[in-house]
């Protein structure tokens, strides 16, 4: 729905071991007593637990399971007697949250000469570091970053065993995101370009343009001369709301571009306030558990590297939709509306969430049947939405000319959108004997996507109509159907479906596909912006690697690299730490 400023492409420019009993985490999910009980009986559990550990280094899991990830015990210490320094902070395993300290500091380090760089750096232009920005400086800079991003992976897929197995709660998850994410806050844009067009477009108003009629390219400055070029001449496709927040950013820096693109950052780190705010309770009422929650949707390295290193405006999306959701399950369903509605005045996609809404409104409204809730639900939401996105509008002083600027999205062409993608690859079948134009495959191919997404939508609809956390939990795959079969999909979007799905019940194996989905989203940009979706060789073995990632998630040592000593032999044995688990929890189920 709404665009992004990022270019395409261009030549230019378990059953887990028994963990060890602790005091709970007042900010983790709540015990069963069910489940407390149950701890005990698992044979043998300490041996189970220092099976794992040997061969995981504290990450213990049993084999796969398909059942929704469940919380044995959330702890307050790790890896013995809890450490009363780290209390406050949830007790968070510290090599997880070292290592991923350090991936954020070598891509802060590396974004100085690989990520969105200044046209013109004050600081590095002409000074005795000034070589980072070019040549073999801009080579390590781009190596620092790639490592950074690996060693992330690493550590978030450290930390995810210890969440799947219950050793770490949600204070100890919360914790470790937000160390990780405190270099992101002053970064250089990483894999992206797109904060330089918010700052033009907030700076389009005070000099007196419409930035819904016209594109940065008419204000020449530091904030344009820093815009891809390929969006130099695109009116902003982003709702009144989000022109207000980006005009008063361009406002309170003037022509600093680097204080513009750290406030600007720290402006749509509301979002992210406002989504761990809301993420506990929602987790609560649609059946998650906090600490899964907090490890998908906050320290998922998407949010690290591209939400906030790479400073996107639909972290605000995620953040409004997470608190609408609560306020709809709460009860306050005005407020509710409110929110979605200003989400959407960030975003157009966020709309898709409104009809989902008025649905949990309609099932706590009194009535006669259901069909009459929904009509005076619908009614009072349209009432409320009206008056709402008018208050904002004038409020921003623009007009509803973003409407006609949703069709930026078409200029995109890559394969992330899947219309586009099956569109491109019949083309390449047929143009193989034919000499054939490619846009009309690829325009055909997205009515059909936008026919299937429509489908897609009623169904689901028509299946939340009881309302309650079913009918949040299906907007959130109605959004991410818009995602993947808009005309356009950059790696980003898909943010606004985990908005609301990151707080459902999860299972082990669904964590692993999001483990490979999320590193691959990470990746299929270059840290300059540019897309990497049409080199195949790069995107091979990048996928190699984030396979290799997501089975190692539910199986440590994937390679079978480590070797642990036999104590009785002397020697060192082959047991794999795969054979370790399934051991581990073949002794729980027998007991």
């Amino acid at each position: 729905m709404g665009a992004d400023m990022t270019a395409q492409p261009s030549t230019p420019v378990p059953r887990p071991a028994s963990p060890e009993p602790t005091a709970p985490d007042p900010v983790s999910s709540t015990v069963s007593s069910s489940a407390s009980s149950s701890a005990p009986s698992a044979a043998p559990a300490g041996e189970a637990a220092a099976t794992g550990r040997a061969a995981t280094g504290g990450a213990a899991t049993g084999p796969v399971s398909t059942s929704p990830v469940t919380a044995v015990v959330a702890p307050d210490g790790h890896d013995g007697a809890p450490a009363p320094r780290w209390a406050r902070f949830g007790s968070p395993p510290r090599r997880p949250l070292l290592l991923g300290l350090g991936a954020s500091l070598l891509m802060l380090v590396g974004g100085f000469g690989a990520g969105g760089v200044l046209v013109r750096d004050p600081w590095l232009t002409n000074s005795p570091i000034g070589f980072w920005r070019y040549g073999h400086g801009s080579e390590l800079a781009t190596a620092l970053v790639y490592i950074g991003v690996a060693l992330l992976a690493w550590a978030w897929v450290q930390l995810g065993r210890e969440v799947i197995a219950g050793r770490v709660g949600g204070r100890a998850v919360l914790t470790t995101a937000a160390v990780w994410l405190v270099p992101m806050l002053v970064t250089p844009p990483l894999f992206t370009r797109d904060v330089f067009s918010y700052l033009a477009q907030g700076a389009l108003p005070l000099h007196g343009f419409d930035p819904y009629a016209v594109g940065p390219e008419v204000m020449p400055g530091v904030f344009t001369d820093n815009v891809h070029y390929f969006w130099q001449d695109t009116p902003a496709p982003y709702g009144p709301l989000f022109i207000l927040l980006a005009k008063g950013t361009a406002a309170a820096v003037g022509g600093n571009v680097i204080a513009g693109v750290i406030l600007m950052r720290l402006v749509l780190c509301i979002g992210l306030v406002l989504l761990v705010w809301a993420l506990p309770e929602l987790t609560r009422r649609m059946g998650g558990r906090i600490p899964v929650a907090l490890w998908v949707a906050v320290a998922n390295p998407v949010m690290i590297v591209h939400m906030v290193g790479g400073g996107h405006n639909d972290l605000l999306v995620m953040g409004l939709l997470a608190v609408g959701a609560l306020y709809a399950l709460r009860g306050r369903p005005v407020i509710a509306i409110v929110l979605v509605t200003a989400a959407m005045a960030v975003k157009a996609s966020a709309a898709v969430a409104l009809p989902f809404v008025v649905l949990v409104w309609a099932a706590q409204m009194p009535g006669p049947s259901r069909t009459v809730r929904i009509l005076k639900a619908t009614a009072a939401g349209v009432g409320v939405f009206a008056v709402t996105f008018a208050l904002i509008t004038v409020a921003a002083q623009v007009n509803l000319g973003w409407l006609p600027a949703l069709s930026a999205p078409s200029m995109i062409v890559n394969w992330l959108s899947l219309p586009t993608g099956a569109g491109e690859l019949v083309h390449w079948v047929l143009n193989l004997v034919f000499n054939l134009p490619k846009q009309p495959f690829i325009n055909i191919a997205r009515i059909v996507g936008g026919l299937l997404l429509l489908w897609i939508g009623v169904k689901q609809w028509l299946a939340a109509r009881d309302g309650g956390p079913d009918a949040l939990r299906r907007a959130g795959i109605v959004l991410l159907a818009v995602a993947v079969l808009s005309p356009a999909t950059l790696p980003w979007y898909l943010s606004w479906g985990i908005a609301l799905l990151a707080m459902t019940a999860w299972t082990p194996k669904a964590l692993s596909w999001l483990v490979f989905v999320s590193l691959w989203l990470v990746i299929v940009y270059y840290p300059n912006g540019e897309a990497a979706l049409y080199n195949w060789g790069y995107l091979a073995g990048c996928a190699l690697v984030c396979g290799l990632a997501a089975w190692s998630l539910l199986h440590p040592d994937p390679l079978r690299l480590r070797r642990r000593k036999d104590p009785a032999a002397g020697g060192t044995s082959t047991t794999s730490a795969d054979d370790a688990l399934t051991a581990a929890g073949a002794g729980q189920r027998q007991g």
